[in-house]
């Protein structure tokens, strides 16, 4: 019952977060909002007894895929009015949503380890080994499906921004 809990408060989580994500008009806030869903989604990897997924999850997605839209962002050129962010208070936001989640993560783990018996796990499940087996075995083609969408996706922005400056 207290996974379920904890499941329930990180799924309303990645559900405002992605909603603020679609619908505000400032890219990086959408940044930031898009990089707390994806630790939101991590906690509910970890949940699921997934430890390597919620760390790839955090690291390149978070990490590298957030860079990206960001530098993207910038290199579509945005007016300066789209571009404004809000810095008023920023440390005490910042600061409050960290002590949120921290305080939120502790009794979630403090609640996951002492919720009692455990339903079976299936043996490797999120490890690297099976999370490498079914990527370059069962799931190959829709790995690399995603590679060349990344990929056309970047020459996209490259021929949009590239119009939009020779106009």
């Amino acid at each position: 019952m207290t996974e379920a809990v904890v499941f329930y408060i990180f799924a309303v989580l990645c559900i405002f977060g992605s909603i603020i994500v679609v619908t505000h008009k400032n890219p990086v806030a959408c940044a930031i909002s898009m990089v707390l869903t994806f630790f939101f989604t991590a906690v509910l990897f970890i949940l699921l007894r997934a430890q390597f997924v919620a760390v790839i999850q955090v690291l390149v997605y978070a990490g590298a895929i957030i860079v990206l839209f960001l530098f993207t962002v910038m290199f579509l050129n945005i007016k300066e009015e789209g571009m404004q962010f809000d810095g008023k208070n920023i440390a005490k936001k910042v600061t409050f949503l960290f002590v949120i989640v921290a305080v939120t993560g502790f009794f979630a783990s403090k609640l996951i380890l002492n919720s009692g018996p455990k339903p079976p796990v299936i043996e490797n499940f999120g490890s690297v080994e099976s999370v490498g087996r079914d990527l370059f075995t069962e799931f190959l083609l829709p790995f690399e499906l995603t590679s060349v969408l990344i990929i056309v996706a970047i020459i996209g922005v490259v021929t949009i921004a590239r119009r939009s400056k020779s106009s």
